[in-house]
């Protein structure tokens, strides 16, 4: 009688792209990104407080930090959410050694939606109004939820989801990441399946492009490289309010 065999978790490798965009009414790119076969993110500067930019490119600095470490260690042997949730937490310490050093830069912070990926599942953090989404079976769901008022008053029943988009304080955040106060990001696991495909984006992106458009480019485009500028071309389209920051990401098996 032959050996029992243990049935194995099935392995992926992601295929992914990433680009970022000032868009059609801002001077600066208050946005950040990073992609790698194991790490995802998308940072975006909080518009309406100094130095975004330093914000959200310290918040992906330390996810570069904590990808390098990962090289040395068997992914097996990681609680994904827990690695993931003690880098982000990281980041408004650094926002903090910074603004010790450049005092102008006080106050200053960033949403962050990421992904840590070890070959069989995903954990993701998310804090602000970035956002991650998930195109399966040619639906697109969205996995995060906006840290904003206007996504509390849909809640609570206030307003309808119709009139968030146009609400005049759409973009007040409840919570970011800073070097005092406001963290609590979302933490969570889930696998993947063959053919998905994410897309982790900043609201440049969402704020000028309905989800029903966006659904098509990603169900539509063969390759991330190819979903990446078109995603970025429908938010100018869309008049470019924002900055535009996008990483698209398919889950192949390995």
């Amino acid at each position: 009688m032959g050996a029992m065999t243990q049935q194995q978790t099935p392995r992926y490798v992601l295929r992914y792209a990433a680009g970022s965009d000032v868009g059609r009414r801002r001077d600066v790119n208050e946005d950040s990104v990073y992609a790698s076969g194991r790490l995802l993110a998308v940072a975006d500067g909080i518009g309406g407080q100094p130095y975004g930019e330093v914000a959200s490119a310290a918040a992906v600095a330390v996810l570069g930090e904590l990808d390098a470490e990962l090289r040395a260690l068997d992914p097996a042997a990681l609680d994904l959410q827990a690695t993931l949730g003690e880098a982000v937490l990281r980041i408004p310490v650094r926002l903090a050694e910074i603004s010790a050093r450049e005092p102008a830069t006080e106050g200053m912070g960033t949403t962050l939606t990421a992904l840590l990926f070890d070959g069989t599942r995903f954990a993701a953090a998310h804090i602000g109004d970035s956002r991650g989404y998930l195109l399966r079976g040619g639906e697109l769901r969205r996995l995060t939820r906006d840290h904003t008022f206007v996504q509390a008053l849909v809640e609570d029943g206030r307003i309808a989801p119709d009139e968030a988009a146009d609400h005049p304080r759409r973009s007040l955040l409840m919570k970011a990441l800073q070097g005092v106060g406001g963290q609590d990001p979302d933490l969570w696991t889930f696998t993947p399946e063959p053919g998905d495909r994410y897309l982790l984006c900043s609201d440049g992106l969402t704020a000028p492009a309905a989800e029903s458009a966006i659904r098509d480019i990603l169900a539509g485009t063969p390759e991330p490289a190819q979903a990446v500028p078109a995603l970025i071309d429908l938010a100018n389209d869309g008049g470019g309010p924002d900055n535009i920051t996008c990483v698209v990401a398919d889950a192949l098996p390995a």
